[in-house]
């Protein structure tokens, strides 16, 4: 088990999967995680065709893409199968983004806002 360490009379877990869980418990609380937020970390290109073909399978083309998949004994098999390469989180529903979405999260604001234009008494933009 994880021993606790005694700092200023506050209990600091020595172990990672000790706080890690603690975290969780926490979490699960609000809400269930019924998805899985998978992301491809690292790239298959040196490995066999059987791992190239669970990720396409999985939804992954690129690095550092995300997909989400219910809770399912197959997502969980096919995660399983590439575990190496993908970093994988439970997640509730609420928190499952579409790729437009995601797309849109990405993407950086203007960096400028228009509040009026000398040419909006034209004749083309009164209409």
């Amino acid at each position: 088990m994880a021993s606790l360490l005694r700092t200023n009379n506050i209990f600091k877990p020595s172990s990672r999967s000790f706080a890690t869980a603690a975290h969780k418990q926490v979490a699960s609380k609000s809400e269930p995680n019924t998805h899985f937020k998978i992301t491809l970390r690292r790239s298959a290109i040196a490995l066999g065709e059987r791992k190239k073909e669970t990720l396409v399978a999985l939804g992954l083309h690129r690095r550092m893409q995300t997909v989400y998949h219910v809770h399912s004994p197959e997502a969980a098999g096919k995660i399983l199968k590439v575990k190496e390469l993908v970093e994988v989180e439970n997640v509730p529903a609420k928190a499952v983004r579409s790729q437009s979405e995601q797309r849109k999260e990405r993407k950086a604001s203007r960096g400028y806002q228009v509040q009026g234009t000398k040419l909006g008494g034209l004749a083309w933009e009164t209409s």
